[in-house]
């Protein structure tokens, strides 16, 4: 199992890129089963949900190769159903459903993993695809979707989900009539995904906004791509830098979609300056508590939470935080704990006593970002540390090592 072994207490500084969005591109990559004929994506990140995403791919007869950060794709037929070991690794997967009860009116599918940070039901996608003329059966631990033909429909989702909203997108794109999908998610990745579809032909508008309309069409082709910068990513960076006391230039970022979290690291007193595409952090003088909830976008990132709650560790006064998406991501905090973190759980929220200090200890992430803001922990704790369980921060970020690297920190990946 890989670790980061980290020595602590070094400012970050200097220039590094951040690359595609992870939650974009994964579902680029299942809308293109839609399709027919070459794909080429491009600035794909190489982190192993990607890897598992070509590998469900390929499962259904789709060719997919990945090559640095360019993903080549080809789209002829497509059959059977993703391998239960690879749905279960991924959450993502549940993407491929929409597109193949769409292409071939049958979808069948493990119940997907991912990471264990609460209950994350999937009954708003089994509603919304219903809606739409599927018939929905679990049987034996997979879901079963079935359907002479997909028609339009009027949508109102109970809650704003992201893999809802991007799943009755992809399949009403090919359905017959007209889709309207109310209290769409807002995010970025969801007016990625409707420019994706729109240049393989299809007729989608209203993304980023809570109303979404979906013109059937009878046939979608190829396209070629590049995805959009990485939301999360640049954040996590950001608050490592803001935590160590850094000076870090932040390369292709869209400003206005990390705008939640730069308001909130302006008011605790990091300074910011923000040109196209540029993101610079400097020094803060002292770090002012906060109290911040979750909230979809465009409010404050869930994904981004468990980073900032690390970066209240270092604030002069106690924080709090409301977690409102996810009912368990808070489990990462009892990792802090070791350091000398000072942090009690009161249900949906976490009292952060900041101002003291932090030291090295071993730590073990039990998931995806719960793992970075480890990391974070550790570069900001006086001595050493180390992260176990460094495959779950794989899945999102590429070569963190390499990138923290770059950034002067010292840390060591074994």
């Amino acid at each position: 199992m890989a670790k980061l072994l980290i020595e602590g207490g070094h400012p970050l500084k200097g220039t590094i890129r951040i690359g595609g969005a992870k939650n974009s591109v994964l579902k680029l990559m299942a809308a293109a089963i839609l399709g027919h004929g070459s794909f080429h994506i491009s600035d794909v990140p190489a982190i192993d949900d990607v890897r598992t995403m070509v590998g469900v791919l390929r499962s259904l007869g789709v060719g997919a190769v990945l090559q640095g950060n360019e993903l080549s794709i080809f789209v002829n037929g497509v059959q059977g159903r993703p391998p239960e070991r690879l749905v279960q690794s991924m959450r993502a997967s549940i993407q491929v459903m929409g597109p193949l009860l769409a292409r071939l009116g049958r979808a069948e599918i493990a119940l997907p993993g991912g990471c264990a940070i609460g209950s994350r039901p999937l009954d708003i996608h089994l509603d919304s695809l219903s809606k739409l003329g599927a018939h929905i059966e679990e049987r034996d631990g997979r879901i079963i979707a079935t359907a002479d033909g997909l028609h339009g429909a009027d949508i109102t989702l109970r809650y704003p989900s992201v893999g809802a909203t991007e799943n009755t997108m992809m399949a009403a794109v090919r359905a017959k009539g007209t889709t309207i999908i109310r209290n769409a998610a807002r995010e970025p990745e969801i007016v990625d995904i409707q420019e994706f579809l729109n240049k393989m032909g299809a007729d989608v508008s209203g993304a980023g906004t809570p109303v979404i309309t979906v013109k059937g069409v009878p046939d979608l082709g190829s396209t070629n791509y590049r995805v959009i910068p990485d939301r999360i990513a640049a954040g996590t960076y950001a608050i490592a830098a803001a935590a160590t006391g850094g000076e870090v230039q932040l390369l292709n970022v869209i400003p206005h979609h990390v705008e939640p979290l730069l308001r909130i690291l302006t008011a605790m007193g990091v300074p910011i300056e923000v040109d196209e595409r540029i993101v610079r952090v400097y020094p803060a003088d002292r770090l002012h508590p906060i109290q911040v909830q979750t909230a979809p976008y465009p409010g404050f990132a869930t994904d981004l939470q468990p980073q900032l709650t690390v970066l209240a560790l270092k604030a002069q006064g106690t924080s709090i935080i409301r977690e409102a998406i996810y009912d368990n991501r808070f489990g990462y905090t009892y990792e802090l704990a070791k350091l000398g973190a000072s942090i009690s759980l009161e249900g949906n929220r976490a009292v952060v006593n900041g101002g003291r200090p932090l030291w090295g200890a071993s730590m073990n992430a039990g998931d995806l970002r719960g793992g970075a803001a480890l990391i974070i922990a550790g570069l900001m704790a006086e001595g050493h540390s180390e992260v176990v369980g460094l495959h779950h921060v794989d899945r999102g970020y590429e070569d963190i090592c390499g990138q923290l690297q770059a950034l002067g920190a010292r840390v060591i990946r074994v």
